[in-house]
């Protein structure tokens, strides 16, 4: 009798879990269209007036990501679990290009002296590289664990958090500008609202939301604090020189 009753309760939590990483999937969608809508979507995104062609390659595989992210969650969300591993590959291999070419615009940034209004040039390049660092560990550990569902999903969803910032950074709301703490309160939003769900409906916070938010929230002191290291302020010298 426990095994009948233990497989329905299995089977819910599967589908809750497929339904709200999809929610949450749109969500970090929408966190990126409005953040990119006036510099890139809604100027014509390849037409878009940006510094560099780095920066518009980068911005294409970028939003690549985040499509291929949703489209991912949905088809596992409607049981489509066949083509979903099929376009992993594809995912797998975009990730790679993500790291790549984040390194390669965050570089061109540096190079033209480009940072947002209160961030010097050193802090803002260990900023990209910690943030695309983070973003590689998860996804290998999420493609890794690829077998395990619940921890493949999230894990995959945490690595796309964690490239969120820069988008959060741009949404046209004054107390994103005037607290500049905001950004890192809307990406702790984010990883609460998967603790939030871990706990509702399993009791306890699964191991890969833990390790992974942890990864996240260690992200901003180990940026900042790279970004004040000697390496860090010759290194950003040296390539703007």
């Amino acid at each position: 009798m426990a095994t009948i009753v233990s497989r329905p309760v299995v089977k819910l939590r599967r589908n809750t879990d497929d339904y709200f990483f999809a929610a949450m999937s749109l969500l970090a969608l929408g966190t990126v269209f409005l953040g990119f809508a006036r510099s890139y979507f809604m100027a014509g995104t390849v037409r878009a007036h940006l510094p560099s062609a780095i920066i518009h390659v980068h911005a294409v595989v970028f939003s690549s990501w985040i499509l291929l992210f949703v489209a991912q969650t949905t088809l596992v969300s409607i049981g489509r679990i066949g083509w979903h591993k099929k376009l992993g590959i594809c995912g797998a291999v975009l990730a790679c290009l993500m790291v790549i070419l984040g390194a390669a615009a965050a570089i061109d940034s540096a190079r033209r002296h480009f940072v947002p209004p209160g961030v010097d040039s050193p802090t803002m390049l260990a900023i990209e590289a910690t943030e695309l660092s983070v973003f590689a560990f998860l996804v290998v550990w999420g493609i890794r664990a690829r077998r395990d569902g619940a921890a493949h999903k999230r894990l995959m969803m945490l690595a796309t958090i964690s490239l969120l910032g820069p988008a959060v950074n741009r949404w046209p709301f004054a107390f994103i500008h005037q607290i500049p703490p905001s950004t890192g309160f809307v990406i702790d939003a984010f990883l609460l609202s998967i603790i939030a769900f871990d706990l509702v409906t399993r009791r306890k916070i699964h191991r890969a939301t833990a390790w992974g938010s942890l990864t996240i929230f260690l992200m901003a002191p180990a940026m900042f604090a790279l970004g004040r290291t000697p390496f860090g302020v010759h290194f950003t010298e040296w390539l703007q020189r």
